[in-house]
């Protein structure tokens, strides 16, 4: 055998896959386990199409996992998420995923990690990119999680085991604040002349929103669409790098550029309208509550990452906001929701978010006002599946 073996485990979680190690059979060396990261999953490749790796040249099929049983009291596991970029021998470790944290609780009882009984469990989860942690529920049969369901999320054919998530106190991921500028609104003022008003908010991740039609946009644009403005993709680049200054995530906006391309993500929205999906059907607008389109590492996302996703919830419940004004008007919460009123199995009322793969449920639970808003959790619903099993191969020169 001329190549090096290293246990993992392919999942797919949500609406993006990823490769899982244990962390004890990694380096504890960062620059060890990142050339690890890069060959299992085909970085950097010129081709963008990640060939010679597991990865799919996109950023939600380029994705690396590192869990362990935690030492924190009161938690079960450790989650590290690494987001591999496709051109670039790097891993950026500044934001989380949230469709994968669907299946580290899944992965963490099938691995052994932590002893459950049939039926429901829940599995508490350290994530460290963010310094947060959420609770992951999920049916248990005969000692492993249960993967066949009715349960159906936009993006991914087929039904599967329901998974809920709950983030739990998520305002400040990476910012300490829930508005890391002390404002509802900001402006970033563009190259070509143009000031655009922004919302900056950071609940499970850092985020920036800006209003579609600001930018000659309708947020109903398919991926392949986005993906040929090139100049749209630019301004937004340059409004994620200025409101990542504005942020307090970096000194300037080049160095926001070059540090992460993962953070502050940046989405644009608009009031629900018809759309046309990526499977050809089309979501009315009266089954959403707002249209997003997200960038994730420069490409616009098929669905929306799901961190980004629940930003957009708590956002949704800040009166006055760009994103608060998007909403249907029926649909602006406009008080704590956890009344009981909604249709999430905790009482959470959901917000519908419209993307190109389809209406996205998430739920937020927001108390306060001002400078006293607190965000106590954000609750969605996802499906994870174990994909393969065995070791990784890397080439001898590792």
């Amino acid at each position: 055998m001329t190549q090096t073996k290293v246990p993992a485990v392919f999942m797919r979680g949500g609406t993006s896959k990823g490769v899982f190690f244990h962390a004890g059979d990694l380096p504890g060396n960062v620059g060890e386990r990142n050339d690890i990261f890069c060959a299992t999953i085909g970085s950097p490749d010129p081709h963008g199409r990640q060939l010679d790796g597991m990865g799919g040249g996109i950023s939600s099929l380029s994705k690396v996992v590192v869990i362990e049983a935690s030492a924190r009291p009161g938690i079960d596991v450790d989650y590290t998420f690494g987001q591999v970029v496709v051109d670039a021998r790097e891993v950026d470790y500044g934001a989380t995923c949230g469709n994968l944290s669907s299946a580290v609780g899944p992965f963490a009882v099938d691995e052994g990690l932590l002893d459950v009984t049939d039926g429901e469990a829940m599995v508490r989860v350290y994530n460290t990119n963010t310094d947060k942690v959420f609770e992951s529920r999920f049916m248990v049969r005969n000692g492993a999680a249960l993967t066949t369901g009715t349960f159906t999320i936009p993006g991914v054919a087929g039904s599967g085991a329901r998974v809920q998530l709950d983030y739990l106190d998520p305002a400040g991921a990476r910012t300490g604040s829930l508005l890391p500028t002390k404002r509802l609104g900001d402006q970033v003022s563009l190259s070509d002349g143009r000031v655009i008003e922004v919302c900056c908010v950071d609940a499970t991740t850092p985020c920036v929103f800006i209003a579609a039609a600001d930018l000659g946009l309708s947020a109903t644009e398919l991926p392949g669409a986005l993906e040929a403005r090139e100049d749209v993709l630019a301004r937004l680049e340059e409004i994620r790098a200025q409101a990542g200054v504005l942020m307090g995530l970096g000194d300037s906006p080049a160095a926001i550029s070059l540090t992460s391309r993962a953070s502050p993500r940046v989405a644009v929205i608009a009031p629900p309208r018809d759309m046309t999906l990526l499977d050809g059907t089309t979501l009315p607008a009266d089954q959403m509550d707002i249209a997003v389109r997200m960038i994730s590492m420069g490409q616009p996302h098929r669905a929306v990452p799901l961190t980004g996703g629940m930003c957009l919830a708590a956002a949704a419940h800040l009166p006055d906001s760009l994103v608060h004004r998007a909403c249907r008007a029926d649909s602006r919460p406009e008080k704590n929701s956890d009344d009981g009123s909604g249709d999430g199995s905790n009482g959470t009322a959901l917000l519908r978010l419209g993307t190109p793969s389809g209406a996205i449920p998430i739920g937020a639970v927001v108390r306060g006002t001002g400078a006293n808003v607190a965000v106590d959790r954000i609750t969605t619903y996802r499906t994870a599946r174990r994909l393969m099993e065995g070791h990784v191969l890397l080439p001898e020169i590792l």
